[in-house]
């Protein structure tokens, strides 16, 4: 089976984007192909978004890492382990709190996410590269406007938070 159609049914909505369902199956078999495509580093799509946050917001205690990835702390301390033993991510004391520890990402982690991203970029490309020049604009135009939604769906609920 193609690997852009896997885990798609006969009965489920042809993704044609013309409804909701349409929508978010060709969004999850956009995201699986993408994140299928990335290689590098040989990492989990665990390992992989706990880097990247790490990256994005730099270093975090195990709880606040854990509540972010929606795992539980046993689970991301193993996790953590593991992407220490491959140099990917290192534990530090926190200079705020003696007792605690931080976690951060390293310049290897880094080097990893950076090959990972380009080789979703590339499967992204590849994928546009079948559309036609109307399918790329609005692409172009659409993937640009969720992420704004969703990045200021994200500060709102931090605000509310705060």
């Amino acid at each position: 089976m193609d690997t852009l159609l896997e885990g798609v049914t006969p009965e489920d909505p042809a993704p044609d984007g013309t409804t909701p369902d349409g929508l978010i199956i060709a969004v999850e078999q956009m995201i699986r192909y993408v994140r299928q495509s990335a290689r590098a580093g040989g990492l989990s799509t665990a390992a992989s978004s706990t880097l990247a946050r790490l990256s994005r917001e730099g270093p975090q205690r195990l709880t606040e890492l854990a509540r972010a990835e929606a795992v539980s702390q046993p689970n991301m301390t193993q996790l953590v382990t593991r992407l220490e033993r491959a140099g990917l991510a290192r534990r530090t004391a926190d200079a705020s709190d003696g007792r605690g520890v931080l976690v951060a990402v390293t310049s290897t982690g880094l080097e990893v996410l950076a090959r990972r991203r380009a080789e979703r970029a590339r499967a992204l490309q590849e994928l546009m590269a079948d559309m036609t020049g109307p399918e790329q604009q609005a692409t172009g135009t659409a993937l640009p406007a969720l992420a704004r939604v969703i990045r200021h769906r994200q500060d709102t609920t931090e605000e509310d938070r705060a």
